[in-house]
């Protein structure tokens, strides 16, 4: 009765503070999740209001940034001195060419009476020598008048309704998507102007990308305790079943967190592009070429999804081999730890607990992103290195802000600590542990 009581209330505090620690765990892993759709959905929106094709690739965004140079040119435009000199020699030649026009068609050979009656007038009431000399004057008459306050303003007037015109005439097809787009997400955010977006956006996810790193530190940090605890308890026989079942609970709720949580980002943009229109930059930022943001259970979503037979092959394979082979691993280890006796000679819960490890390819999963990962930042940063110039009228800068994500990071946890409670099962495995016979009477 006394060892019952010894083994009883050891395996009760046990119970309790690994459930607390559990709770503790699961908490974070929901805020990591949670967070991590949070900052998808964001970028995504980001993504989308910045998309290249409402971008650097819309003739309305060209057309409203050109003009608007063009505009203010011929608002800020006066004449210098040089600049009104060489305008009186244009209107000089453009005067001296008319007056010999005129000349000339006065003096050509006439053969009714009348048109040699207005060439003997012509002939002797112009004299052509003293006109040409009066045309210096008149054309600097005529530049004075162009410069002129209401004249400017007239000639400014004129050459703004052509470009009003002209910006008119020239659009695409993206404008109205652009404009609905950005109303419905400006709204959702709160925001009325592409820079109050932007700095809202960035505000969130720097304090989303800190609390996920946090959470995901408590969360591993949570694991951890309970693995110190197996040191502890090491030669404590009696409390091993208690504390490998919960500590198969912090592996499932590992293998959740890890197969929800987004894994990995995709993100390829142009920083800025500047240009130089009239001694003017024409500036676009942060245009997004490509996002993608992927769980693992996202992964096999998509490919489940598509038409291709193969594509979804694949997706019902990572989940038959990343997904549910673990989660039957951690059922028959249960099992077998919790049924001893009862259950150690069962084939289907040996298999399961102990020959299934063959078939589980979370570990391949694991160096599979790795490698997805590398490829695709390899990839993306050799084509937008050479997208990078540095020119005197044109410089891009592009940025890759690909990168692997917390929910990568906890999945690794889950496949080294599984591997862990494997090697723990082998030590504890009650089928090697030596069968007590009743002694003779």
């Amino acid at each position: 009765m006394k060892a019952t009581k010894k083994t009883v209330l050891p395996n009760i505090l046990l119970l309790v503070g690994l459930s607390l620690l559990l709770c503790g765990e699961a908490w974070f892993g929901y805020r990591v999740s949670t967070l991590s759709s949070r900052q998808e959905e964001i970028k995504s929106d980001y993504s989308v209001a910045n998309n290249i094709t409402f971008g650097i690739l819309s003739v309305d965004q060209w057309r409203e940034k050109m003009a608007a140079v063009v505009e203010g040119k011929v608002n800020e435009f006066n004449m210098t001195t040089l600049q009104k000199k060489e305008l009186q020699k244009k209107v000089e030649q453009q005067l001296n060419s008319l007056l010999g026009k005129a000349v000339n068609e006065f003096n050509k050979p006439q053969k009714s009476i009348g048109g040699k009656l207005k060439k003997l007038a012509f002939n002797a009431m112009v004299d052509q020598e003293e006109i040409q000399a009066e045309v210096p004057a008149f054309a600097a008459t005529i530049v004075a008048r162009i410069n002129k306050p209401a004249s400017k303003k007239r000639l400014k007037n004129i050459i703004s309704s052509k470009v009003d015109q002209l910006e008119k005439e020239t659009f695409d097809n993206t404008e109205p998507a652009s404009v609905t787009v950005n109303r419905h997400i400006y709204k959702k955010y709160g925001v009325s102007t592409s820079h109050a977006f932007d700095k809202t956006v960035n505000t969130q996810l720097a304090i989303i990308q800190k609390l996920t790193r946090n959470y995901t530190y408590a969360m591993i940090g949570c694991v951890l305790l309970a693995l110190c605890l197996w040191f502890f308890l090491r030669k404590h026989v009696r409390l091993h079943t208690t504390l490998y079942i919960l500590s198969l609970l912090f592996a499932f709720v590992l293998l959740f967190v890890g197969v929800t949580a987004t894994i990995i980002e995709v993100d390829a943009r142009i920083q800025s592009l500047n240009f130089t229109l009239l001694s003017e930059k024409l500036a676009f930022t942060n245009q997004v070429l490509f996002f993608q943001s992927k769980s693992i259970s996202g992964v096999v979503k998509s490919l489940v999804e598509q038409p291709k037979p193969d594509a979804v092959l694949v997706g019902i394979l990572i989940l038959l081999f990343v997904i549910v082979l673990p989660v039957l691993r951690m059922i028959g280890k249960g099992i077998l730890i919790w049924g001893r006796d009862k259950y150690a000679e069962n084939k289907l819960i040996r298999f399961l607990a102990l020959d299934l490890g063959k078939w589980d390819m979370a570990d391949v999963m694991v160096v599979g992103i790795a490698m997805t990962y590398i490829g695709l930042n390899g990839i993306l940063q050799s084509q937008l290195s050479g997208l990078n110039i540095q020119e005197e009228l044109l410089s891009t800068v592009t940025q890759n802000n690909t990168s692997l994500q917390p929910g990568y990071y906890i999945f690794v946890a889950y496949v080294v600590y599984a591997t862990i409670l494997s090697m723990i099962l082998k030590r504890i495995n009650p089928l090697e542990k030596p069968v007590n016979v009743p002694a003779a009477s």
